[in-house]
């Protein structure tokens, strides 16, 4: 089989980690652990045996708790630091299978994202859960159209310089391609407020989320380029106080790992019960 295309470069991505700031505030995470928390408590299911992984696992939590109790969770990291490394284009995990399984944003740097999944799948014990953050289609939608109003204006050209993210409508298929049962996927919106476009673009740096993109720009931005962005960045999510708004998707993905205890759709020609009864309504009428 061919091998999937380069999109991230992982290294680069690695080397953007590294370089964060001591005790910088990685908030993006803490919102969504915050958010993690009160969907496991949702869950009324023990998990004895749990892993939650992450590009950086420094700030991922030791344990959790769900609806039936205490959480202990193994930790790993895909990109670098904080846990053990394990490589998600291939993700050997060192004690599966495991009744829960937890992803935060570690799509956002597998180039092989239906393979990722379904190894996560291939690692989980029947009837396991699968949860994972991933950042959304529509964030930093207001830095890519600034981006490229700015390249059209002084170069004539257009290059990648944020990363693409996965749409909202290819998560379930993503899930169900993987063969997990019962997919969910729901969206969590958030509007974050910089005090200017330059000031968003260096929190993005110092949180190590600088372009990660293989294929990216050779050269480096220059301060016209900077300028234009960021003058097409005010006129597209400017406020009147002089602040800029930035668009971040959250979007949750669930599924399961097979179980025959879990529910199934009746196979055509089975139901006792026609939708029309159901509705109150005589058959053939409209």
């Amino acid at each position: 089989m061919a091998s999937p295309p380069r999109t991230f470069d992982r290294e680069l991505i690695a080397t953007h980690l590294r370089q964060r700031p001591h005790g910088i505030d990685d908030f993006v995470t803490g919102l969504a652990l915050d958010d993690l928390g009160d969907r496991l408590l949702a869950v009324t299911r023990s998990f004895k045996r749990a892993l939650i992984m992450a590009p950086d696992a420094a700030p991922l939590p030791h344990a959790g708790r769900s609806g039936e109790g205490d959480i202990l969770f193994e930790r790993a990291a895909t990109i670098a630091g904080g846990a053990e490394l394990v490589d998600p284009e291939a993700l050997v995990l060192r004690h599966p299978p495991y009744d829960l399984i937890v992803s935060i944003f570690d799509l956002q740097v597998v180039n092989d994202v239906p393979g990722f999944l379904a190894r996560i799948r291939a690692q989980l014990a029947p009837d396991g859960l699968f949860l994972a953050a991933v950042i959304g289609g529509d964030s930093l939608t207001e830095l890519r159209r600034a981006f490229l109003a700015a390249d059209a204006e002084v170069s004539g050209g257009a290059f990648a310089r944020v990363a693409p993210f996965i749409p909202l409508s290819d998560c379930g298929g993503l899930l169900q391609r993987a063969g997990f049962a019962l997919p969910v996927t729901d969206v969590e919106t958030h509007v974050v407020r910089h005090q200017s476009p330059l000031a968003l673009m260096r929190e993005l740096k110092a949180l190590g989320a600088s372009n990660p993109l293989a294929d990216r720009p050779s050269r480096l931005a220059t301060p016209r380029l900077l300028a234009a962005a960021s003058a097409a960045y005010s006129q597209l999510a400017g406020d009147p106080d002089g602040r800029v708004r930035a668009t971040l998707e959250i979007i949750w993905l669930s599924g399961w790992a097979p179980h025959d205890s879990q529910q199934r759709p009746l196979r055509p020609g089975t139901a006792k019960t026609s939708l029309a009864k159901v509705l109150g309504k005589k058959a053939g009428e409209t």
